[in-house]
């Protein structure tokens, strides 16, 4: 687990300012991952219960758009947030629940999959979503 010093390092190596909301955030992220934003504001004020909706998003902005937090929005889901940034992972997804787990990179290298046709872009990333059921919601389709 990352400590209040670690976080203030991330902050500082992405030239984000170092500032309570910031670090609450950070550390909300860090122990919810896939968290929603209420999740991560309820989180945060039990922390600062003074800090505003549009604080959070603020920094929730801010530290997406610094690399320190990836945004991911599943169809059908609300944005989602998680701190395990830089290594092109994948997710799967229940179709019953919701529920989102991580996955490593499909096969080979970055960016895992190559384009049929790449239409002149310059690949870096590759964005695959596994839908499914989990083993909790299938154990209880089975059960009733």
């Amino acid at each position: 687990m990352s400590t209040g010093t670690d976080f203030e390092r991330m902050l500082r190596g992405a030239e984000l300012r170092v500032t309570r909301p910031r670090l609450a955030v950070l550390s909300a992220v860090h122990e919810h991952p896939h968290a929603d934003t209420e999740l991560i504001i309820g989180a945060v004020r039990a922390e600062i219960p003074t800090v505003s909706h549009q604080a959070v998003y603020d920094v929730l902005r801010a530290l997406t758009a610094g690399g320190l937090v990836r945004r991911l929005q599943p169809s059908g889901s609300v944005a989602r947030y998680e701190a395990r940034v830089g290594d092109n992972h994948h997710h799967l997804v229940c179709r019953l629940c919701g529920a989102i787990a991580d996955v490593d990179c499909a096969v080979g290298e970055v960016p895992c999959l190559t384009a049929s046709d790449d239409r002149g872009f310059t690949i870096d990333e590759a964005e695959v979503t596994y839908w499914g059921v989990c083993p909790d919601c299938l154990t209880a389709a089975t059960n009733s």
